[in-house]
């Protein structure tokens, strides 16, 4: 009877339990997040104003932790391995928060009403009708909107459509263009809200 060497035997258990961790091991999830538009400027003049930013809505669609992308004209994909860091509607309604509290140099922009003025704060109502994401090409946000200023004056209600080119592939790219689309819709927001302000 041949006998194996203790230190060949060893080696072969090793790379076994190896080989055994390597095939029974699945991809992880990579987590993204929306952010405020960087490339956003404050509007001259500024109006450092209250805002509340709620309820923002989002199509049943897009609402669900992996990130979804359009690869038809009637068909989406989910990625299981690309997700969103917190449920859409609340990273979009910091994301247009921020945006917001960029472009009227206001430090009083929120999600939450909890503890404002109402009779000095506006609120800004955001349902988003498309979030589409065509890998390798553009996002496409199309949202109505109202802001509601303080006191008893009328809403002022809009629409906006943005179509952000990528600049390149994969998701990075997806979730920047995601960004810059959100700041185009919240640039108009604030113009809307600069034009309604009481004199």
């Amino acid at each position: 009877m041949t006998r194996i060497p203790l230190a060949i035997l060893i080696v072969l258990i090793v790379l076994s339990g190896a080989l055994l961790g390597a095939c029974g091991s699945s991809p992880t999830a990579t987590f993204y997040t929306l952010n405020p538009d960087a490339a956003l400027a404050p509007l001259v003049p500024a109006k450092p104003v209250p805002v509340v930013v709620a309820p923002v809505t989002i199509p049943d669609v897009v609402d669900r932790p992996q990130i979804v992308t359009r690869v038809g004209n009637n068909q989406v994909a989910l990625d299981e391995f690309a997700r969103w860091g917190e449920p859409l509607k609340g990273d979009i309604a910091r994301a247009i928060a921020g945006n917001l509290a960029r472009l009227l140099g206001s430090d009083h922009v929120s999600v939450f009403d909890t503890g404002v003025d109402a009779a000095h704060t506006w609120r800004v109502r955001v349902d988003v009708m498309r979030f589409d994401a065509v890998p390798g090409e553009a996002v496409t946000v199309e949202a109505q909107w109202a802001v509601v200023p303080p006191g008893k004056a009328a809403p002022v209600a809009g629409k906006s459509l943005v179509r952000q080119s990528m600049d390149g592939h994969g998701y990075d790219a997806l979730v920047l263009a995601g960004d810059r689309a959100l700041g185009a819709v919240s640039s108009e927001i604030a113009a809307a809200m600069q034009a309604g302000s009481p004199q």
